[in-house]
């Protein structure tokens, strides 16, 4: 059975969301593919942060400096399973090699994503009536020693250059801003605009709704492959349908770049399988997000319970979970935040699709005019959706795009080692 359709987003996560509510609002009806669901996957249960003013490339993060000891640790922030080291190299090698480059520029276009970000998710929130979900009570990262906040200090300079607000705090400050934490913690950093959801799968859902008034459509089913078709293009579904669409949208997350490379660009994406645990909302009195960032995780407030997640395993996509590396984390919430309740919880793991150079790719397919493509966000999919769905629709639209898309486009790679 084949049929034809005018456009097609391929994944219906918070990127492919938000790229169905720009595109629908602008009167182009999309059709969207998902072997799941609306936000059933990796969006559902993120961190919550809408996180604007992480404008740093993950390997200027201090991701270099703590490689060895994070990954002499198999639990720890960072783990590679040694049977996938050979097939990670080459990516490990590119992001030595963005960590060694001009990270300027990758700064400067992830400062400007962001600006952009901020801006379009107030405007959609505002224009779906989701405005309600956003928390923004600010985030407070943590430090065990001065010499750990020394060493963050040139990150935090960079952020101020681009004008972003934050406040260094003393002992006194942290217990100000969250009460409760264990006295291992000597300085902190406050960023005020720094905000959350109240629950990612809610907010993803009804951003959807938004979508579907205004025309986009849903259709559960497993895209098996995508291929040219002329001027179109053909995806096959798995049950043999084939769909002829005028335009399509790739926005399948960590299995975007296996689409993409039928339309000539190849796309380093490597898979983060993140973990967490989500507690009782009554687990602990969680004034605001809280980082951990030596440790590689996060701490948040939902309205739907207290979500402790985050660290990298990278891993692929075919290898079992490790839940191992969850538990490992809420041990460690028990210690930093003593009185916490971790019984309860519930468990969960997913792929957050990354590039080395930690910039997402958004843009036209290098072989195909009516392809599009909206991946690789890694740890940013959510804060970036919005600012996405703009470029893409303007992309699609014709329209001149809002900021410059060329730090992000797909043959950025090519002749690369």
């Amino acid at each position: 059975m084949s049929r034809a359709e005018p456009l097609v987003i391929i994944g219906a996560g918070i990127i492919g969301v938000c790229v169905a509510a720009y595109l629908a609002e602008r009167g182009l009806a999309p059709l969207v593919i998902d072997r799941s669901g609306v936000v059933e996957e990796t969006s559902s249960g993120n961190a919550a942060a809408l996180a604007f003013s992480d404008i740093l490339p993950l390997a200027q993060k201090g991701m270099l400096r703590n490689l060895p000891r994070w990954l002499a640790d198999p639990l720890g922030p960072l783990a590679v399973p040694p049977a996938y080291l050979p097939r990670l190299t080459p990516w490990l090698w590119r992001f030595w090699r963005a960590g060694h480059g001009d990270q300027q520029t990758a700064v400067n276009a992830q400062a400007a994503l962001m600006r952009l970000a901020e801006a379009e998710w107030l405007a959609l929130m505002e224009r779906s009536g989701t405005r309600r979900m956003l928390r923004e009570d600010g985030s407070l990262e943590l430090y065990e020693s001065e010499a750990e906040f020394s060493a963050s200090l040139p990150g935090w300079s960079v952020r101020e250059r681009c004008g972003i607000a934050f406040e260094h705090v003393n002992r006194p400050g942290i217990d100000r801003l969250q009460p409760g934490l264990g006295a291992m913690f000597v300085r902190g950093t406050f960023v005020p605009g720094w905000k959350t959801v109240s629950d990612p799968e809610h907010l993803g859902k009804a951003i959807w709704a938004h979508a579907e008034r205004h025309g986009a459509r849903f259709e559960a089913a497993t895209v098996e492959a995508v291929e040219p078709a002329g001027e179109a293009s053909r995806l096959t579904l798995a049950d043999g349908t084939e769909i002829v669409a005028s335009r399509v949208v790739i926005a399948a997350g960590a299995w975007s770049h296996r689409f993409a490379r039928r339309f000539g660009d190849r796309i380093p994406l490597e898979t983060e399988r993140g973990y967490n645990t989500t507690l009782p909302a009554d687990a602990f009195d969680l004034k605001r997000q809280l980082i951990f960032s030596s440790h590689g995780f996060v701490v948040t407030p939902l309205q739907t319970g207290i979500r402790v997640g985050g660290a990298v395993e990278l891993g692929g996509l075919e290898r079992p979970p490790d839940y191992r590396r969850a538990r490992a984390m809420l041990e460690k919430a028990r210690r930093f935040m003593p009185g916490i309740r971790t019984q309860g919880g519930r468990e969960w793991m997913g792929y957050r699709p990354s590039l080395p150079d930690s910039l997402p790719v958004i843009g036209r397919a290098s072989g195909s005019q009516g392809v599009f493509h909206a991946f690789g966000h890694g740890h940013l999919g959510l804060t970036q959706a919005a600012a996405t769905g703009r470029l893409i629709a303007d992309l699609v639209s014709g329209n001149s795009p809002a900021i410059d898309p060329r730090p992000f486009r797909p043959d950025r790679f090519r002749g690369r080692i």
